[in-house]
C-alpha cells in the first residue's frame, strides 16, 4: 500500500529530529569542534541521509540554539510576574534554573557556542542577551526579596554572579562525569541557601 504524503512528511520530520537530537549529544560531548560524520554515526543514519535533512553542521548548531531559547527554562516571564511575592517568585525562578541543567545537553552547547572562536557571532550574540536578561530577572527578584526580608542581605549582583557560578559548575561536573553527575544531582534547596536570610536562633532572640 502507498504511503500517503501525510505519512511520508511524518516520516521526514522524525528522521530530521532524530538527527537534531543526535546532534546535540554529540555537541554535549565532543564541542562544536564535532563533524557531521560524528551525527550520522550517533544518529545511526549514512552521511548522505544527514545532510539530506540537513545542509551543514552549522545549520544543525544554529537550530540546536534556537530551540534551547525558546524551551520552557529559559522564559523568564512565569517567575517574574506570577502572583506571589519576590521570595516566592524567586525560588520559582532558581528551581527551574537549577532542574534544567539535570538534562544539560543544551546549556552545554550554549556554553560552547560562548566559548568557541568558530562559533558564528550572531549566535554568541543571542547567548549573552538570554543570559544577561536570565542575570537581570534574578537580580530583580533578589532585591526586592532584600526589600521583604526574605532574601539574605549582600551586594545583589555578587549574589548573582554566585548563583550563576553553581550553575557553570554543573556544566562541567555534568561534561566530566555524566553519571556521576546524573546520581549526585544536587536539590534546588541547596542553592536557595545561598539566597536565604540569617534566621536569629531561639537562644539569641531570649538573650
Amino acid at each position: 500500500m502507498p504511503r500517503t504524503e501525510e505519512v511520508k512528511q511524518r516520516l521526514r520530520d522524525e528522521q530530521r529530529a532524530k538527527i537534531l537530537e543526535a546532534a546535540k549529544r554529540v555537541f554535549a560531548r565532543k564541542g562544536l569542534t564535532a563533524t557531521m560524520d560524528d551525527i550520522a554515526a550517533e544518529a545511526v543514519v549514512s552521511h548522505g541521509l544527514a545532510y539530506h535533512y540537513w545542509a551543514s553542521k552549522e545549520a544543525i548548531v544554529s537550530e540546536l540554539v534556537t530551540q534551547a531559547l525558546r524551551s520552557p527554562a529559559a522564559d523568564l516571564h512565569p517567575p517574574l510576574h506570577t502572583p506571589g511575592t519576590p521570595g516566592e517568585r524567586l525560588k520559582s525562578l532558581v528551581r527551574g534554573f537549577v532542574e534544567s541543567r539535570r538534562h544539560p545537553e543544551f546549556y552545554l552547547l550554549l556554553d560552547q557556542v560562548l566559548r568557541s572562536p568558530d562559533a558564528p557571532e550572531e549566535l554568541r550574540t543571542l547567548v549573552r542577551q538570554r543570559s544577561k536578561q536570565m542575570q537581570e530577572g534574578l537580580r530583580h527578584l533578589i532585591v526586592e526579596g532584600q526589600a521583604t526580608g526574605e532574601v539574605a542581605a549582600g551586594d545583589p549582583d555578587q549574589l548573582v554572579r554566585a548563583i550563576f557560578a553553581c550553575g557553570d559548575g554543573l556544566l562541567r561536573w555534568a561534561h566530566h562525569d555524566p553519571d556521576d553527575f546524573q546520581e549526585h544531582f544536587p536539590d534546588a534547596d541547596i542553592f536557595l541557601r545561598i539566597l536565604a536570610p540569617e534566621r536569629t536562633s531561639i537562644k539569641e532572640e531570649m538573650e
